[in-house]
């Protein structure tokens, strides 16, 4: 009866082995012990953290009901800041599609090319889009030229990284067909990479526009244009029923372009 009770414990499925259990609670150790020490470094003020549940239950208090008094003001601004999405938007596809071309393996013309195009890529997106809204306001001064340009900037590394990747997955016959032809590079990017990465285009470019009018909406907090002007200035004069009312407005912007986003993909995909 003991040989097959150890026979049976032999035989019990385990998902990890003993170096295995080992490993995962020696990296679950390391995990706590960095997660305990960046807490303890940040020096959070925890009287405050304790405090906080009181300061949100006041804040809801005093933005309570929201004031519709700027209503007008708030809806222009919210147009504006769609329109610094839009435009940026556009202006992003001119200069990422032929970044993005460089940027992949099978279209690049040559190394240097190939790396100047993953170079600004990374560092369209290594910067935030509020610290490009900053860089622009400063050169430009505040005003919506700076929000466009700070989220063209942003958004460059978004598609054409993505658009990179899918010119990277296309299926090589049909580009090796036409150059076996003698079709000129041009009509070979235009019958043969194109029509396969159009899809993936679309998709990435609505999307790029649903997370921009995102982004569109706290511009404003550094200058840079769009609902984020009257919203500092409101949060800067204790206006918080007003606050209230720009908050509620960007929620429905939100949702109406995630309606709009879905709709233009069903069509075009």
């Amino acid at each position: 009866m003991v040989e097959d009770a150890d026979l049976l414990a032999d035989r019990i499925w385990r998902r990890y082995n003993p170096r295995e259990q080992l490993i995962r609670y020696g990296v679950m150790l390391v995990t706590l012990m960095l997660v305990v020490w960046a807490v303890r470094d940040i020096d959070i003020f925890w009287p405050w953290v304790w405090d906080a549940p009181n300061q949100i239950s006041s804040l809801g208090a005093r933005m309570w009901p929201p004031d519709p008094s700027r209503l007008g003001e708030i809806v222009n601004a919210m147009i504006e800041t769609v329109h610094i999405a839009t435009l940026a938007t556009m202006l992003t596809i001119f200069i990422a599609l032929p970044v993005s071309y460089i940027a992949a393996q099978n279209t690049t013309p040559n190394r240097a090319c190939l790396w100047l195009g993953r170079f600004i890529l990374v560092s369209s997106r290594s910067v935030n889009t509020i610290i490009w809204a900053l860089l622009f306001v400063a050169i430009f001064g505040p005003g919506v030229l700076a929000g466009i340009l700070a989220i063209m900037f942003r958004s460059v590394g978004f598609i054409g990284k993505l658009m990179g990747e899918a010119i990277e997955e296309i299926d090589r016959r049909p580009v090796e067909a036409m150059e076996a032809t003698g079709a000129s590079k041009a009509k070979v990017i235009a019958y043969a990479v194109v029509p396969q990465v159009m899809p993936a285009f679309f998709a990435i470019v609505i999307l790029r526009w649903d997370i921009n009018i995102r982004e569109s909406t706290v511009l404003g907090l550094v200058g840079a244009g769009g609902i984020g002007v009257i919203l500092q200035g409101s949060i800067d004069t204790f206006a918080w029923q007003t606050v209230a009312t720009i908050l509620i407005a960007i929620i429905v912007l939100v949702l109406i372009g995630e309606a709009i986003t879905g709709l233009l993909r069903r069509k075009a995909l």
